[in-house]
């Protein structure tokens, strides 16, 4: 390998441990902000209950989520929360957790994506992918639901690694939350082959698994996973940090003896 390659590789570690450290930072600001949050909340809750208790006829949870969660078909994994893209007879599993905002993905995936369609069109690894919101929860907005969503319309209609791909290629920058819009995102859709139905775009436009994205966020943080991509052979989390794509090769095709 030329001083040149070795340089590149170098470049492309130390951007996505920049970029992964960034949401780290940004992810214990939130939750700080969270539980100040939650302590004035408590005030108010304590002068508000009994009038709530008074004019409420049942004794309902209060639910706000968006609907009922509708995972996309062919969904896999504890409570159908992953996607999954390869065969169900390899020997091992590759479980990656990103977010179609999260730049940091953006990166592992310009750098990974060959390595990982090899690994998965070969039978040596089934990769599980969990789609998370939190680039919207550090930032604002809505891009990495939508997106999410959308996504997850597309593996209704057989074609999620197609269109996972194509988010990754156009994604806008951090601070752009242009996945908000359900427009760029059926857009972007025409770029594969036959995705764009009637079908497709009333599951992008009535957010038909926006709650199940939301479920997945909710396993994220349960987990007490910190960055997005955060990536997982056969239960053991990977350093991105000196991991390059000849290792992950190596790794998985050990796994698999």
């Amino acid at each position: 390998m030329s001083e040149k390659n070795r340089e590149g590789k170098r470049a492309a570690r130390d951007r996505l441990a920049a970029e992964r450290e960034k949401q780290k930072a940004a992810e214990k600001r939130r939750r700080t902000l969270v539980v100040g949050a939650a302590v004035v909340c408590v005030l108010g809750l304590a002068a508000v209950i009994g009038v709530v208790a008074a004019n409420s006829g049942d004794d309902s949870s209060g639910d706000t989520s968006s609907g009922p969660v509708v995972a996309p078909k062919g969904a896999d994994g504890d409570d159908q929360l992953a996607i999954p893209v390869g065969k169900d007879t390899a020997k091992s599993t590759l479980t990656i957790w990103e977010d179609f905002r999260c730049p940091a993905c953006k990166s592992f995936e310009t750098n990974y994506r060959t390595v990982l369609h090899e690994l998965a069109d070969s039978g040596k690894a089934q990769i599980q992918y969990h789609l998370v919101t939190l680039i919207d929860g550090n930032l604002g907005g809505t891009g990495s639901l939508r997106a999410g969503n959308a996504a997850a319309c597309a593996q209704e209609a057989g074609k999620f690694r197609d269109y996972h791909d194509v988010l990754y290629e156009n994604q806008p920058e951090e601070t752009d939350d242009a996945y908000a819009k359900n427009s760029k995102l059926i857009e972007l859709a025409g770029k594969v082959d036959g995705l764009v139905t009637d079908t497709f775009t009333s599951c992008v436009n009535d957010g038909t698994h926006d709650s199940w994205v939301q479920k997945t966020y909710k396993k994220f943080q349960d987990e007490k996973i910190s960055a997005t991509p955060t990536v997982i052979l056969n239960g053991t989390t990977l350093d991105l940090n000196t991991l390059t794509p000849d290792k992950l090769k190596q790794q998985v095709e050990e796994a698999a003896k």
